[in-house]
């Protein structure tokens, strides 16, 4: 089911208004249906070069976007957050009246927020429970994952997070950052950091996850890097490339990055013939431009690390043959440079002195939150107005709105 909340917007002269519609991308859906549902042209989406092509095809189901409608009901402007920098924005032109496609960044507030709970069902439950924040309780499990066995806690027991949380039109928005945790197992505390290359770390300098990724694909070199925004200085606009592109001839092997379980093949929008692997712990890697599979390779399919899922192609919006790969963790595309090729490991030398002067500055943030816990609020349902001037064209106002 959509959910919609409509903004009011008032005007302080005249009688003239808008609204604001707030919808979730439904599954299954893609631009060119979302653009044949709200009655736009679909020469928005085949005019769009490939890279934008290709940027279209991340919108995740699930995402809150908004149209801002005038009061006759015409569409003026429609806002699609694609990850966590940049959103399709399509815009009425004034002139011509016809929808121009643009992308741009994403206005967001970040706030830095404490949670200390204690323990009484579990930690993933007890998170959810004190803040309605599913995400946050994902995270802090993934983050001390392999290092300790939650079956052992206890009643009385208690966690400690201290983490960062975007937020959009009032919203949580995105997914939490925790820079640091911990949590007790009969007493005896347990820690996380963040640290180097967005990796948790325990109190010892030892890495907690340690997800280790192969290389792809044999390829002669990288024809596009992984960015999440950046402003094309020639185009003057926006770009984004989430994912990592290695030019390689067409028919190479393309091998799974990971062990998992293979969770979609087909084809997939700008991205042609794809295939999804699900590594657990909230991963997921994307391989796309395939010019086929190898036999056998289907939805459920459990795959080794370095076993050969298909082949480099050029299909969907492509100019050459590639493979174009990404990683994503809780729906949220990383840069696969971030953990290829990097296995579990400790710190030592100049690097661990680093991390302990790192960790040090916690210890009396932890004694704190733990003689004064708090929670912060939870998400309250939407209901605010915004008051525009009314001399400000249609075009402003909803990048007022956001501001």
């Amino acid at each position: 089911m959509i959910r919609k909340v409509i903004f009011m917007i008032l005007i302080v002269v005249g009688l003239q208004g808008a609204y604001l519609e707030e919808h979730r991308w439904e599954k299954g859906e893609t631009f060119l249906t979302f653009l044949e549902k709200q009655g736009l042209p679909l020469s928005i989406y085949y005019n769009l070069d490939a890279e934008d092509k290709e940027l279209a095809g991340e919108i995740l189901s699930g995402v809150r976007y908004q149209l801002l409608r005038s009061d006759d009901g015409t569409l003026e402007q429609v806002l699609i957050p694609i990850g966590e920098e940049l959103q399709i924005h399509l815009i009425r032109n004034e002139k011509s009246n016809e929808m121009e496609f643009h992308t741009t960044p994403i206005s967001y507030q970040e706030q830095n927020l404490t949670a200390t709970i204690e323990i009484t069902l579990s930690p993933y439950q007890d998170i959810v429970n004190a803040t309605n924040n599913y995400a946050l309780a994902n995270e802090f499990v993934n983050a001390f994952k392999n290092s300790v066995n939650f079956r052992k806690l206890q009643r009385g027991d208690r966690l400690v997070i201290f983490y960062s949380q975007r937020i959009r039109l009032g919203q949580r928005y995105g997914n939490p950052k925790i820079e640091a945790a911990m949590v007790e197992v009969r007493k005896k505390p347990h820690y996380a950091f963040l640290y180097n290359e967005n990796r948790y770390y325990d109190a010892n300098g030892k890495e907690i996850e340690g997800f280790f990724l192969a290389t792809p694909v044999r390829y002669t070199r990288i024809s596009s890097p992984f960015t999440y925004k950046r402003y094309h200085p020639i185009l003057k606009r926006y770009r984004a490339h989430l994912g990592i592109d290695y030019a390689a001839p067409r028919g190479t092997p393309v091998k799974a990055a990971g062990e998992g379980r293979v969770r979609f093949v087909g084809t997939k929008g700008g991205y042609g013939k794809t295939i999804e692997i699900d590594h657990g712990h909230g991963y997921k890697t994307l391989y796309a431009h395939l010019s086929g599979y190898r036999k056998g390779i289907r939805r459920g399919t459990r795959v080794s690390k370095g076993q050969v899922i298909g082949y480099v192609g050029s299909t969907g919006l492509s100019t050459g043959p590639h493979l174009h790969f990404g990683l994503y963790k809780n729906s949220r595309a990383i840069n696969p440079k971030s953990v290829v090729k990097i296995e579990k490991d400790k710190l030592k030398g100049k690097a661990l002195k680093e991390f302990l002067a790192h960790t040090k500055k916690y210890s009396p943030r932890f004694e704190m939150a733990l003689a004064n816990p708090s929670v912060p609020p939870k998400e309250e349902p939407i209901s605010y107005a915004m008051v525009l001037d009314a001399k400000e064209s249609l075009n402003k106002k909803l990048q007022t709105a956001l501001n």
